[in-house]
């Protein structure tokens, strides 16, 4: 299973944290999606075809800036 740990800004809320989570959690390969607003950070878990860039494209068409 690949691991992602993205830092990810402007996130102020737990609706912050629920959008990328239901935005991330359907894409192909992705298996588990974690959002913390506190810690600034999004955790995504999955298997071979999940791709990083359209991870963090997603978060990013969300509003969201991924450092």
């Amino acid at each position: 299973m690949k691991e992602l740990k993205l830092k990810v800004e402007k996130m102020v809320c737990e609706g912050c944290e629920n959008r990328i989570v239901n935005a991330l959690s359907s894409l192909e390969g992705v298996e588990e999606v974690k959002a913390s607003h506190v810690e600034g950070t999004v955790l995504v878990k999955g298997n071979d075809t999940m791709q990083e860039n359209i991870i963090q494209e997603r978060i990013e068409d969300l509003g969201f800036e991924v450092k």
